[in-house]
């Protein structure tokens, strides 16, 4: 894979410091030249939102979240108009049944048409009159782990998170729905399902498994991984790319009982005081220089077709950025919850992180 030229201490800053300049939240978040984006934390290059206020002349009030049901919970305070977000697939299912996504305007969008059709049409799973989404990223939940501390067929199965071998040198996925389906996967479930004691089942699971964990992160384990604190860890394939830039000894690896594609989408919410300048912010990240850009600094696959030409043939090969057709066609994708499910599992996963 192509090296990227930024220190490890640049990263670390970058990690604990705002992505870029915001706007107040006074009047200027209300005017005209203000553009409100709510976006994954690490998720964007820092001069791919300023090239899009210097070309535009519009202002962006640009905020982050950590998880999904993070995302959801911002949202749904109503405290502010936010006018274009990212989030994944399940959660913008969510949204479109309550109603509250509008459509885009596509033919405003001339650099869509970068956009790989075979991943527009998976996203019919979670838009399905493709009205709604634009895609960002996408790419798969799997296990990081460290080639000196654990063997390529340890981890071929998720039962290795349950191993007392590797008590205290586990770190899991700080998510609700990925650190489900890692439990659901073990339990041969399916990681939509909606059953009470399937559910329990899988709750129960988790917290046999938490007395062997090191951590719950999201963002930082690649971090961890990298300085050796952990010797597996679950999360992001872009993560795992991350981390495998800086360590040698890092591989990683999708379990043979699969696991979960996910695909991260711009969308407008009901909540946009802005359209206009909502569809030059999408455009521009359809763009194929800003998509090469925020490709090169997060790792995760981009649905960008134009980011090929300037990726050279070991970065367009790893599997690990690009998941083959035999990796996919092992995953799958989260279906939204209904209400009360999405209640019941959000109240489990608090008594897990309390347990």
């Amino acid at each position: 894979m192509k090296k990227k030229f930024i220190s490890l201490l640049s990263i670390f800053v970058l990690c604990a410091a705002p992505v870029l300049s915001f706007t107040g939240c006074g009047s200027d978040a209300e005017a005209t030249d203000t553009l409100v984006v709510l976006n994954y934390g690490k998720y964007i290059e820092a001069d791919v939102l300023k090239r899009f206020q210097q070309e535009t002349g519009i202002k962006v009030k640009y905020e982050e979240y950590e998880s999904v049901e993070d995302m959801y919970a911002k949202y749904k305070a109503g405290s502010i108009n936010y006018d274009v977000i990212c989030t994944s697939d399940y959660m913008i299912e969510t949204m479109r049944q309550e109603g509250e996504l509008i459509p885009i305007d596509y033919n405003s969008l001339p650099n869509y048409e970068n956009i790989d059709p075979d991943i527009i049409e998976s996203s019919a799973a979670f838009d399905p009159t493709h009205k709604y989404t634009v895609p960002y990223f996408y790419g798969t939940v799997g296990i990081l782990y460290n080639t000196n501390m654990v063997d390529k067929k340890t981890v071929s199965s998720w039962d290795c998170l349950w191993d007392p071998a590797f008590n205290n040198r586990i770190v899991m996925i700080n998510s609700q729905r990925d650190a489900f389906m890692v439990a659901q996967k073990k339990l041969g479930y399916d990681i939509n399902t909606t059953d009470r004691k399937e559910l329990d089942d899988t709750f129960n699971l988790l917290c046999d498994e938490k007395k062997y964990v090191y951590a719950y992160l999201q963002d930082e384990t690649y971090e961890c991984m990298i300085s050796e604190d952990a010797a597996m860890a679950v999360c992001y394939s872009g993560e795992a790319a991350m981390g495998m830039e800086y360590n040698d000894d890092l591989d990683y690896i999708v379990p043979d009982e699969g696991g979960n594609l996910w695909i991260d989408s711009w969308f407008v919410p009901r909540t946009c005081k802005h359209y206009d300048a909502a569809m030059k912010w999408i455009d521009f990240m359809c763009e194929e220089q800003a998509a090469t850009e925020n490709f090169e600094y997060v790792w995760y696959a981009t649905p960008n077709t134009k980011v090929a030409q300037h990726e050279d043939e070991e970065t367009l090969a790893d599997e690990t950025v690009f998941p083959t057709k035999e990796t996919l066609s092992r995953c799958k994708l989260y279906e939204a919850y209904d209400k009360d499910t999405l209640d019941y599992t959000t109240t489990l996963w608090k008594k897990l992180k309390a347990y």
